[in-house]
């Protein structure tokens, strides 16, 4: 489905001000006249402004003759639509499975999984699984200390 640029905008700038909303209760640093809520918050009004002229171009379009939403081409191909709910499938597992499971083994098999259902070599796709997922878990886990969940590796890791 193709939604008219005014609509993703709208989406954008209410998501954004919600953003602003919940940063609010943020604590500052001592010390500091910043904290926690600023980056979110700059980020928040740069996506206002983009949500601004996602409007503008949407209306322009609307005036023109473009619809207010239309069903994509890739929607009446079965494949794709299969893609599109193995995804979701994936990221809902992922969210009710990471706390017991871990990061590690579901993001290889995620990886796996997507990679050769788009019709990798599995050799590929079983290698370049495993050093996205160990890549991605040193950047998050190691330089940016954001704590992914260990579940089955606690004891390793």
């Amino acid at each position: 489905m193709r939604a008219n640029d005014a609509i993703a905008g709208v989406v954008l700038i209410i998501l954004s001000i919600v953003m602003i909303a919940l940063t609010a209760s943020f604590p500052d640093f001592p010390g500091q006249k910043y904290g926690p809520s600023l980056f979110p918050r700059i980020l928040s009004a740069g996506l206002i402004v983009c949500g601004g002229i996602l409007i503008w171009n949407g209306l322009t379009a609307r005036r023109m003759g473009a619809p207010w939403v239309e069903l994509a081409p890739w929607v009446k191909e079965p494949r794709r639509l299969a893609t599109f709910f193995l995804v979701l499938v994936l990221l809902l597992l992922y969210i009710f499975a990471a706390e017991t499971v871990g990061f590690i083994p579901l993001a290889l098999l995620f990886l796996v999984t997507l990679f050769l259902w788009l019709g990798v070599r599995p050799w590929i796709a079983a290698v370049t699984a495993l050093v996205g997922t160990f890549a991605i878990y040193w950047f998050f886990a190691t330089l940016l200390r954001v704590p992914l969940p260990r579940g089955w590796l606690n004891l390793i890791l």
